[in-house]
């Protein structure tokens, strides 16, 4: 830990704060900036958006060496952002208590980005679903339905289709719409991808 904030001008509380609440709270860069203004602190909004990318990751990292699994049914659904002007999909999945299986942002919808989102999942969970709940879209269940061709260990998932059973990953995506927003788009994929990560780890905490 020492050596992840060596040679910073700031004191790592200051940084895991600043990087907490931007993630966590409705709160633009320069909100922040302010806020930490008042305590004393000048920075520029341009430094918090370089911790952000710089430290959500390690984050991650050392909250996957602790999480515990989730529910083995799974509600699968896909939610849309700007990146650079431009719609992206987010994959992301909870079990039926509502805590987060995974999420994976992807530039396109189809077969192949469902697919990338399942094997994720599994290598984040380590075991697979023994059901996976999806809307009417076609691509989804079709990757499901191939999914046995790649790891036998998926053909004993059963696969449902029920728009009342995804309400509650429906409503999820809310927590991830509600915080992005004031963001007002991104101007990088691979920034916004960190960033949701950073977005979600703290919404997992939370839950």
């Amino acid at each position: 830990m020492k050596d992840l904030f060596a040679g910073r001008h700031f004191d790592r509380d200051v940084i895991i704060l600043c990087v907490r609440w931007y993630l966590r709270y409705k709160l633009s860069l320069r909100d922040l900036v302010e806020m930490m203004e008042e305590r004393g602190l000048r920075l520029s909004h341009t430094t918090i958006m370089r911790w952000v990318q710089r430290y959500a990751p390690e984050f991650e990292k050392r909250w996957t060496r602790f999480a515990r699994k989730v529910g083995r049914s799974w509600r699968v659904d896909e939610t849309y952002l700007k990146v650079r002007g431009r719609w992206v999909y987010l994959y992301r999945a909870v079990d039926r208590d509502g805590d987060t299986v995974d999420f994976r942002l992807s530039p396109t919808r189809d077969v192949a980005a469902a697919k990338a989102f399942f094997r994720k999942a599994l290598r984040t969970q380590k075991r697979v679903p023994v059901s996976i709940t999806l809307d009417g879209y076609a691509a989804s269940h079709r990757a499901v339905r191939e999914m046995p061709r790649e790891d036998e260990a998926w053909k004993h998932t059963k696969l449902r289709s029920s728009k009342y059973l995804n309400n509650l990953i429906e409503q999820d995506h809310r927590g991830i719409k509600s915080r992005t927003g004031p963001m007002l788009g991104f101007k990088n994929f691979d920034c916004a991808a960190i960033t949701i990560a950073g977005i979600e780890l703290l919404r997992r905490i939370r839950k």
